[in-house]
């Protein structure tokens, strides 16, 4: 809600729970005020300086109307306590007694300056409490023009013969019914149309639980599938890792051997020296595959593509067959993006290994980065000698489970998880392929932003 100074504040201010009385509560203490404070000062006028003689009945209508401003002024209390129905619903019963009493009293003649705020109170009735306070209400203006007609017959006055009395109460009945039914369909109209506008509200939030429900299914789902490749990913290096682990092991037992024939301390030494850099070497692979294979959120950090290409190049070594030539062209200036490292480590072997599929004879595999025309992103283009593909190949190149490998040998998911990755990195991906041509995957990462501003 939207501050408001002042009075305009203090009115908005009432504790009430209700949110239709909340945006209520202002207007009527409005009314109520006016109640409280307008009838004292008219009558202090009438009584003090209008010089107008009393008639019969004013002084019993003064006396009501004070009541009523009394009660209105305790309604505003009621509303600053919270208690916005007690004060509306006290206030409407006082104003229909007073009503009666006042016709029965006065007659009709006395109460002709109060009718129009008749059709205050009926509206009040409708809008604040309800349909059937406002026919309640309509029952007591009925009853009071019939009590007053009754009063005016008392009276004695010869134009007040019971046929006009009559006729005078019939045409006053119409009148306030036909007010009566505009209030209730209005007040029906706006209560149908909150309904609705509740009603949708309550299927938008439920629809909206749903979507966020979907959401988090979907990023779950997506993180599963992430972890699926990173896992195939490694096991495709598991060959080349095993080796590479064989000769470290190797160095490692060859050290030790030499170390344990030698007596003086600087040969042992530099045995030990030699232990430890094939100890590091094997730590350093270990920790690489743990943290490619890692399961968890997506940790976005800001790195250079070319270095992260320069430490995948030994991955990728392991990854094509030994017949299978690797270039990689990469610029001397830094190409920072916003990017989770893992993720773009798994795209990158994502391609290559559907490239190395793509080339059973052995061929060569190229990588090139460089920035783009406008200085906006980096343009990374995966390129390999293999047998390409067809229009029907390379439409569905992205799409779930499409595989052109053989049953067993792919599951369909490494490209199309690849590109989603690149997506919602605010990037894309695109392929150029011809039947034995090979194959161009192009990825395209916006530059950070720091980065971007200075270029």
């Amino acid at each position: 809600m939207v501050p408001r100074p002042g009075f305009a504040s203090w009115l908005w201010r009432a504790p009430v729970d209700d949110p239709v009385d909340r945006r209520n509560a202002p207007m009527l203490q409005v009314v109520l005020l006016l109640l409280g404070l307008a009838p004292p000062l008219m009558w202090g006028y009438r009584a003090l300086f209008s010089g107008i003689p009393w008639r019969a009945g004013e002084a019993t209508t003064m006396v009501s109307s004070l009541a009523v401003s009394v009660v209105a002024l305790a309604g505003v209390l009621l509303i600053r306590r919270g208690r916005f129905q007690w004060a509306i619903r006290q206030m409407l019963a006082l104003i229909a007694l007073a009503m009666i009493l006042g016709y029965a009293f006065g007659g009709s003649a006395s109460q002709r300056y109060e009718q129009p705020l008749v059709v205050v109170w009926m509206v009040l009735a409708g809008l604040m409490v309800g349909r059937r306070a406002l026919w309640v209400m309509y029952g007591c203006v009925l009853a009071a023009f019939v009590a007053g007609g009754f009063a005016d017959l008392r009276a004695g006055n010869p134009i007040d013969t019971p046929p006009n009395v009559a006729v005078s109460i019939a045409i006053s009945g119409l009148i306030f019914l036909l007010i009566a039914i505009v209030v209730d369909r209005s007040v029906r109209a706006l209560r149908e149309s909150l309904a609705d506008a509740t009603r949708r509200g309550d299927a938008l939030a439920q629809a909206n639980r749903r979507l966020e429900a979907e959401m988090a299914e979907r990023e779950r789902m997506q993180q599963q599938l992430v972890h699926a490749q990173k896992v195939e990913a490694v096991g495709l290096l598991a060959a080349g890792v095993a080796h590479d682990f064989n000769h470290l092991l190797g160095l490692i037992l060859g050290y030790a051997a030499k170390g344990r024939g030698l007596d003086d301390v600087d040969g042992l030494k530099k045995a030990l020296a030699g232990v430890e850099a094939a100890g590091r070497r094997a730590t350093a692979v270990t920790q690489r595959l743990l943290t490619f294979a890692r399961r968890g959120e997506t940790r976005v950090e800001r790195f250079d593509l070319g270095e992260a290409l320069r430490d995948l190049q030994p991955m990728l070594r392991q990854l094509f067959a030994p017949d299978v030539r690797i270039t990689c062209e990469l610029p001397e200036a830094l190409l920072a993006v916003d990017f989770d490292r893992g993720q773009f480590d798994l795209v990158v072997l994502a391609v290559a290994g559907n490239a190395n599929d793509a080339m059973p004879d052995g061929g060569w595999f190229a990588i090139e980065l460089r920035p783009a025309e406008d200085g906006s992103s980096a343009e990374l283009s995966l390129r390999d000698s293999g047998q390409g593909m067809g229009k029907e190949a390379r439409d569905r190149l992205f799409e779930p489970f499409f595989t052109t490998k053989s049953v067993g040998r792919g599951t369909g998911l490494g490209l199309s998880v690849a590109s989603d990755l690149v997506r919602a990195a605010g990037g894309r991906i695109e392929v150029e392929s011809e039947l034995g041509e090979g194959t161009t995957i192009r990825v395209v990462l916006p530059l950070a932003e720091a980065e971007y501003a200075h270029a």
